[in-house]
């Protein structure tokens, strides 16, 4: 596996901290960029979250400057501070055997997030600073980080950067720093106003470009799971028991993340939950726990997961199917990482399958394929299927019931109505077509009403007989 990551150029002490760490070969980005980083040109590239964008760049750094300096010798610039701590533990990782140090520096609450406590880490020395270009700038000025010797700068996700109005910190900091040093930027698009930085501060950049796209369908599985609302956390209870997977669940909003965690803390799964509502030193206890496997689950929004950098991810779940292909693709970039397969499954109603038709004919040769919701012989249910019938009613809300009550019994279809109308309060409009049979009929109702025809209907009798309903799901 080593000689996977030598060939690109990389030393044999980084490719052995790799090995360590499980990567397996590298991605495509790592194989476009590191051999001409190494050799010291400047770099823009295209890519996202998840296509191992991280260990390309630190892979260059490392290569690049020596370790043991007193003042920093390469800096990567980042637009939070959860990105600032991924980066470093990526660096801290990658460095095992050639001693670099990496300070991440970062605003924010916390112990950790304090200017005091961090000014002391960088005076004991570093080779690597991570940091937010906010808190960077706060330090130059204090005269707490001195720039002069950058060698590498890497400016990570440049387009949320420009987004969050950083552009002025940026031009501050990179005016603290050496004309003569190696540019890499890496950015989700590219914008004008992205390409505008990179050839404002990069020397005949070369540009490269890798879809997460070209990784998703090489790496991880794409499954879609035909299920109501109401049945959502049967199926994801299921998949849980039998896949058992170490899995990121993705839900809408963040009212559905704090329903769905106190659910599954309930049926007593190592689950935890992050959302933008949560204090900063919360979510980075939470993130720490899934990378040390002291939990299995975590339930996220969108924006608590951008820049979720956690390798070992197994599975993801989409709980709640997003409407967009960029979104879908961000999402399941989760998983399949660091050479590793992963699996996706989105939970989609009925209303919504249209949606996977939709994303993959937008991406060339990406299949989502149907699945069921797993099954094992002699497994009890950790949560009881029920009857969903807003996913089995058809485009005017109809669903069928059969009854056991016909011709022979002496109902026809308005007689029929009359009964089921008296016994149920279900009225007269909510009741469509009646198909009459010799012993049985089979009766459309309104899915509003289907519990007063499960449940008010059965406790009835005809003539001694006892009535029994049964819902048609097909």
């Amino acid at each position: 596996m080593i000689s996977k990551f030598t060939d690109l150029g990389i030393s044999e002490d980084v490719a052995k901290a790799m090995d360590d760490v499980g990567w397996e070969e590298p991605t495509p980005i790592q194989v476009a960029t590191i051999p001409q980083g190494l050799e010291g040109m400047d770099l823009f590239g295209q890519a996202q979250t998840g296509t191992g964008k991280t260990g390309a760049y630190a892979s260059i750094v490392l290569g690049r400057i020596p370790a043991g300096k007193k003042i920093p010798s390469a800096i990567v610039l980042v637009p939070t501070r959860e990105l600032a701590l991924q980066v470093a533990d990526q660096f801290d990782l990658l460095s095992k055997y050639t001693g670099h140090k990496t300070v991440p520096v970062y605003g924010g609450s916390g112990k950790k997030a304090d200017i005091d406590v961090q000014i002391k880490s960088l005076q004991k020395g570093s080779d690597i600073i991570a940091g937010t270009t906010g808190r960077v700038r706060d330090m130059i000025r204090r005269g707490a980080l001195n720039l002069t010797d950058i060698k590498v700068l890497v400016l990570d996700e440049a387009d949320r950067m420009l987004d969050m109005g950083f552009i002025e910190d940026i031009e501050m900091i990179m005016s603290s720093m050496p004309k003569d040093k190696q540019v890499l930027l890496f950015s989700a698009t590219m914008t004008e106003d992205v390409k505008n930085l990179a050839y404002d501060y990069m020397d005949k950049p070369k540009e490269i470009t890798v879809s997460q796209d070209e990784v998703v369908l090489d790496l991880t599985k794409q499954y879609y799971i035909s299920v109501g609302r109401r049945n959502k956390i049967w199926a994801l209870c299921r998949i849980l028991d039998i896949d058992k997977p170490k899995a990121v669940i993705f839900c809408q909003t963040k009212k559905m993340v704090d329903i769905l965690d106190e659910r599954l803390s309930e049926l007593h799964y190592k689950v935890e939950a992050i959302h933008g509502d949560l204090p900063q030193s919360k979510r980075e206890r939470v993130i720490q726990d899934i990378k040390d496997d002291k939990t299995d689950i975590l339930i996220a929004t969108d924006v608590a997961a951008r820049g979720l950098d956690i390798d070992d991810i197994t599975y993801v779940i989409n709980y709640d199917m997003p409407d967009d292909i960029d979104t879908y693709i961000h999402r399941i970039g989760r998983t399949g990482r660091a050479g590793k397969e992963g699996t996706a499954i989105s939970f989609v109603t009925s209303e919504e399958e249209h949606i996977i038709r939709e994303f993959c004919h937008r991406i060339s040769g990406m299949t989502i394929e149907k699945r069921d919701v797993p099954e094992e012989d002699g497994m009890k249910d950790t949560v009881r299927k029920v009857i969903d019938y807003d996913q089995i009613s058809d485009v005017f809300g109809m669903v069928k019931f059969e009854v056991n009550l016909g011709k022979n019994d002496g109902y026809g279809k308005v007689s029929l109505a009359d009964f089921i109308i008296r016994n149920t309060r279900i009225y007269d409009n909510a009741i469509g077509k009646i198909q009459i049979g010799p012993d049985s009929s089979i009766v459309e109702v309104h899915k509003d009403y289907g519990n007063r025809m499960t449940k008010d209907l059965t406790k009835c009798k005809h003539k001694g007989k006892h009535i029994t309903v049964k819902v048609i799901q097909n």
